[in-house]
């Protein structure tokens, strides 16, 4: 398979996701991951709240963005963290379609946005991507659920139609579900995404291990060098 991404020459990016304590902001600075995220859905054990969101991205390097994972959450709120520099970039894990995308555009003109998708099969991945030939997010997050810690089959992304789809819709997608230190580096051998997405995969007890986000961050930059 010819890969998509990164481009030529260029790293799969890192997203550690779930952060929620001034330790794990103060890890992630040492480790200068791409992206970390703030888990916004009161629903998530990881949740954190606009102002705690905030204080937290007051102590991060400017040079990692902040990524606010929703489900299905209004525009206008969305938005505002947006608009407010809470987050640097909205991920939406609910029933967001083009329209939705298309308002928030509206409201946070400079915004970029993520859109999950639930990797079940190949024939209704694609018919998921369909859905957004209007009106397409910046990047896709491929998962095989909101935050469930397995893994899906990845053959499916090793697909022509899969990846071709992904590149006419996107400027890349995240792969996420299931990562952790022992099958990063296969993952970004296999599949060459343009990022990865981890969060119960560096946790030990429900708790971020500075240990294991460590571990992680290694094994996905040595296969970056290979």
């Amino acid at each position: 398979m010819t890969a998509l991404y990164p481009e030529e020459g260029k790293m799969t990016q890192i997203k550690l996701c779930g952060l929620k304590r001034q330790s794990d902001i103060e890890a992630a600075n040492e480790l200068k991951p791409e992206y970390i995220g703030f888990v916004l859905w009161e629903k998530s054990s990881r949740y954190v709240s606009r102002d705690e969101a905030l204080l937290l991205k007051k102590a991060l390097l400017p040079g990692i963005k902040a990524v606010g994972v929703f489900v299905d959450e209004e525009v206008s709120n969305v938005a505002a963290l947006l608009n407010d520099e809470v987050i640097d970039i909205a991920q939406l894990h609910g029933h967001e379609d083009g329209s939705y995308i298309e308002r928030l555009k509206e409201i946070s003109p400079e915004c970029q946005i993520i859109k999950a998708l639930k990797v079940r099969d190949k024939e209704s991945l694609l018919l998921e991507l369909d859905g957004f030939s209007l009106e397409s997010p910046d990047f896709f997050l491929l998962d095989s659920g909101t935050g469930s810690g397995q893994s899906f089959n990845w053959e499916i992304l090793q697909s022509p139609e899969v990846t071709d789809k992904l590149k006419d819709l996107s400027k890349g997608w995240f792969l996420a579900g299931g990562l952790d230190a022992a099958n990063v580096a296969e993952a970004i051998e296999k599949l060459r995404p343009m990022a990865v997405d981890v969060s119960s995969g560096i946790e030990t007890e429900g708790k971020k291990d500075p240990d294991k986000m460590r571990e992680f961050v290694r094994e996905a930059r040595s296969k970056n060098h290979d």
